[in-house]
């Protein structure tokens, strides 16, 4: 039989996960009022290499995954710039959830996209797989993102022209 405490947690993971499918469906529908309240105000999202294909290196827009992001702010505004006018697709599946505590807990998922540039952009799309490594805080009894990275197994350009 399960208790109070094992209860409360499996609520917390269903809760993350609720947390992390808005957090792809903001992406994609470009909700980025959405998105904000997904993120913790002190938040980091780390993209570096995020468009960087591991088994050739190449990156065709670096200028978009190169820097670690520092504040809820700061993180929304870097993806309404790189991703606006861009169809994408995420899916995020398979999740290894842990609940730390009370008010933090960390997670995996495994990951793939399919994005498509609008015109006049350095490449025409991109898909690839990987894992997004997170850490989650709960605060006022709402799950934020805390902290992000993202990791490429695999990275396909298609090149614009």
């Amino acid at each position: 039989m399960k208790n109070d405490a094992d209860i409360a947690k499996i609520v917390a993971v269903e809760e993350i996960k609720k947390l992390k499918a808005r957090y792809f469906r903001a992406i994609d529908t470009q909700n980025w009022a959405l998105l904000e309240k997904l993120f913790d105000e002190h938040a980091t999202a780390d993209y570096r290499g995020a468009a960087t294909d591991p088994l050739t290196g190449e990156s065709l827009v670096p200028a978009a995954t190169e820097a670690v992001l520092d504040g809820k702010a700061s993180i929304v505004a870097s993806l309404i710039s790189g991703l606006s006018g861009t169809v994408s697709i995420h899916m995020g599946y398979m999740p290894e959830i842990e609940i730390t505590s009370l008010t933090s807990a960390t997670g995996t998922w495994a990951m793939s996209d399919t994005l498509h540039f609008p015109a006049g952009s350095p490449i025409a799309g991109l898909s690839g797989s990987g894992h997004y490594f997170e850490t989650y805080e709960c605060k006022n009894d709402v799950w934020l993102i805390k902290a992000l990275r993202l990791t490429r197994l695999r990275v396909n350009i298609t090149s614009a022209t």
